[in-house]
């Protein structure tokens, strides 16, 4: 099974094939990554924004290499929560054919710090650099890896939801279109 990433991040290309190797353990998962140039900002704030950056990333990837069996898109992003501070997440897409299915990561809150830095204009994998003294930390063990002490990597909070996104393709009849 040839699966598209739109992504070059490690740690996307991991949760890729650990999500699909565990929907499909039977099967051989083949990943390519792609550098794909977007219109999505670095730092996609907001649920919508998020999604449309995986969306675009999906459509990208999908004109970029139509013989993939699978397309995946993985946009991180942080959004305002009530009290003015910043959670957190992803939105995840994938497609086959033309069926497409979605999935976003659990949230989690960001420091006050991180949060100013944001409110900067930074991206979170920067700003997490400058709080935590590390370099190039998303495309390690991310935010929430830093903030769990690993107990949960960026690796996992991802591959959690590139799994269940794949829950229509393992299951068609129940999500066939009447």
């Amino acid at each position: 099974m040839r699966i598209a990433v739109a992504s070059m991040n490690p740690v996307k290309l991991a949760a890729a094939r650990q999500g699909f190797e565990q929907a499909f353990p039977d099967l051989v998962v083949n990943i390519h990554g792609n550098a794909l140039v977007t219109d999505v900002p670095d730092q996609p704030i907001g649920d919508k924004q998020t999604y449309q950056g995986a969306l675009a990333r999906v459509n990208a990837l999908h004109t970029q290499t139509p013989n993939a069996d699978y397309w995946v898109g993985i946009e991180g992003g942080v959004q305002r929560t009530i009290d003015g501070s910043y959670d957190s997440f992803a939105w995840i897409i994938v497609q086959q054919g033309e069926q497409r299915s979605s999935s976003r990561t659990s949230t989690f809150p960001l420091p006050p710090r991180v949060c100013q830095y944001l409110d900067e204009g930074l991206e979170l994998g920067d700003a997490d650099d400058l709080v935590f003294g590390r370099s190039q930390s998303k495309q390690q063990n991310g935010a929430v890896g830093l903030l769990t002490a690993d107990k949960i990597t960026r690796t996992d909070l991802l591959s959690q939801s590139v799994f269940l996104a794949l829950i229509p393709f393992q299951f068609p009849n129940l999500y066939a279109q009447e």
